[in-house]
């Protein structure tokens, strides 16, 4: 969350079983890997937004600064605002009617180089930013959804 407890490190890095053994608290809990996406410096971290399903037409890219790599707000990232690509919609065709399906109204799928790197259903921000820099109200989105499963 927010780019909380994020390392990036290289292949025979002597600090991964320091970094290893800090975010798994010795073996006790467990820790989330991924392969680096380079995509992240130029494109940033792209949440696309589904609204019961269904994405909204633009996607905020999170640009890390140039003295930090990860894609969060909260970590200083700049949001850029940017139309969905192909590569967006199909991800979002594949994966919106399932969490729809399973009842998930509002969800972000972070896409770092065409590739969904998070499912997050619990904080899926970038709604005001798309709104602010768009037109776009996501919210409204949302709240119609919301009615409309509650009259089903």
């Amino acid at each position: 969350m927010g780019g909380r407890s994020i390392f990036v490190l290289e292949a025979g890095d002597k600090n991964a079983n320091v970094v290893f053994e800090t975010l798994t608290e010795y073996g006790s809990r467990f820790a989330i890997t991924q392969r680096y996406i380079p995509d992240i410096v130029t494109t940033g971290d792209a949440r696309v937004i589904l609204v019961d399903g269904e994405p909204a037409p633009y996607a905020l890219a999170r640009i890390p600064t140039s003295a930090d790599n990860r894609g969060n707000l909260a970590a200083g990232a700049k949001g850029v605002g940017r139309p969905l690509d192909d590569r967006d919609r199909w991800l979002a065709g594949r994966i919106g009617p399932e969490l729809s399906a399973r009842g998930m109204l509002f969800v972000g799928l972070d896409v770092i180089g065409g590739y969904v790197t998070e499912i997050n259903v619990t904080s899926p921000t970038g709604a005001r930013e798309l709104e602010r820099q768009f037109g776009i109200d996501v919210a409204d989105q949302l709240m119609d959804a919301i009615a409309r499963r509650l009259g089903a």
